[in-house]
């Protein structure tokens, strides 16, 4: 059994299979969800590495959890120390190459300077044996989801996520991860894990053939729906074919590749970012495109949120969902202005600190166009059917699929120096991006998605 220890920063993207929800709010504050965590009688091996670290083990009193696909704790110990613990799953072999990618990141990340950009919550030890980690708890901190649900992931912290984006993008490179003292002993460069060079695992190229029947039984009816939208459509299996080809010819950095607004933390006012198990040499326009796409799948749910206090039993079931095509069209527009701008700072925080290559913008378009189909396939996984917001999705993906360039200035990701006076917030409509013949006439349906019931999942 090894333990690895590390004062440098590290993930925590905060995840559990817990059941029961507990939502704390005042009339002042923003609701922050939380889980009742797994028992640790059954984990014993979370209170083993926290005492082994000389944390002492969590006091039972306030421990809670995340929501997500892996167990987690976050608590005080009886020391008084508040932490987060994390558990990720083994592969089918018995390795354990999440935690290998994670403690791979430590080692890259490890002499940042103080002030970076890249700021990631305190790695205090890893149990690779047990596959169990734990960091420093950043209490009273929200999760990018919430954040963005909430309406205050505003453009200046777009700007900061594109900072910190472009810094992970320039590590072990000139200007990147500094040779100076880091305020801690960072890990070994020798006994860490090397950084994988494997392809990223999403989109999986072998199912846009054919769906592997040992998966069907994992999967709802609605995703079944979801991966035909693809399958069907010969001309996005070409397109994302075509992108995986320009990714493997892309010049390739230190990427995130999972990148979701529930892998950033806002805490006392600054920016966090999570979660490293995917952590890779990639094509950083995956990150980009990611970033991207989640503000499109913003904007699309945005078309049927609710605008108001249900009026009526109907209004409360199916908010949204009576809209005329036309209503359709223009929250579709309204949503899309609204958030482009956010796109637009998290560009120009991402182009002060790196210089991305010449075609690394259309090559992020089109990851944005296969994150929405990817969110729109996790969404699906609570559902019979597919409903309006995830059709939206597919046709707004589909449209940044087959012409990502077209996109490219319309999303405000053109060479910031070049000036676009054309491309403004009122000029935006949803053809620009989307063909209003995508989005769907207004179907009634008692199942209304979030962006936040999306858990993590590779692949889908």
């Amino acid at each position: 059994m090894t333990t690895t220890t590390s004062t440098t920063a590290a993930p925590t993207e905060a995840v559990a299979t817990a059941s029961t929800a507990a939502t704390a709010s005042t009339a002042d504050a923003p609701a922050l969800i939380r889980f009742r965590p797994t028992g640790l009688d059954t984990a014993p091996e979370v209170n083993a590495l926290l005492e082994r670290l000389g944390l002492g083990p969590f006091a039972p009193d306030g421990l809670t959890a995340f929501g997500g696909r892996n167990d987690n704790w976050a608590g005080t110990t009886t020391r008084g120390r508040q932490v987060f613990v994390k558990t990720v799953a083994r592969a089918a072999d018995g390795s354990r190459p999440e935690i290998d990618r994670a403690l791979a990141f430590e080692a890259t990340a490890a002499r940042l300077p103080a002030g970076s950009p890249l700021r990631t919550p305190e790695h205090l030890g890893t149990d690779r044996e047990s596959a169990v980690s734990a960091f420093r708890l950043l209490p009273g901190s929200r999760s990018g989801s919430e954040v963005a649900l909430d309406g205050d992931f505003d453009e200046a912290l777009c700007r900061e996520a594109g900072r910190a984006v472009a810094t992970l993008h320039t590590l072990g490179t000139a200007g990147g991860a500094s040779d100076g003292a880091s305020g801690g002993e960072a890990p070994d460069p020798a006994s860490a894990p090397a950084i994988d060079t494997g392809e990223a695992p999403l989109p999986p190229m072998r199912w846009l053939r054919a769906f592997p029947w040992s998966e069907v039984q994992d999967r709802s009816m609605a995703q079944i729906a979801a991966w035909k939208l693809v399958q069907d459509d010969t001309e996005v299996v070409a397109a994302l074919h075509r992108l995986r080809e320009r990714e493997r010819t892309a010049p390739h950095t230190p990427a995130h590749c999972d990148l979701r607004f529930d892998q950033f933390l806002v805490h006392d006012g600054q920016l966090f970012l999570c979660d490293w198990e995917e952590f890779r040499l990639a094509d950083p326009a995956r990150d980009v495109g990611a970033f991207v796409g989640e503000w499109l799948f913003q904007a699309t749910y945005s078309v049927f949120a609710p605008t108001g206090e249900p009026t009526s039993a109907k209004d409360a079931v199916a908010p949204g969902f009576d809209l005329s095509h036309e209503e359709i069209v223009e929250r579709g527009a309204a949503g899309l202005r609204h958030h482009i701008p956010r796109i637009a700072a998290f560009w120009q925080g991402y182009t002060e600190c790196r210089t991305p290559d010449p075609e690394l913008a259309e090559r992020a378009v089109g990851f944005a166009g296969w994150h929405l189909y990817d969110r729109l396939i996790a969404t699906a996984q609570a559902h019979a059917v597919l409903n309006p917001v995830a059709r939206a999705a597919a046709g707004i993906g589909r449209t940044l699929l087959l012409n990502p360039a077209g996109a490219v200035a319309t999303l405000r990701l053109a060479d910031p120096a070049v000036p676009h006076p054309a491309v403004t917030p009122a000029a935006v409509t949803p053809a620009a991006v989307v063909p209003a013949a995508v989005l769907p006439t207004a179907v009634a349906h008692p199942a209304q998605p979030h962006p936040a019931d999306a858990p993590s999942g590779s692949p889908r």
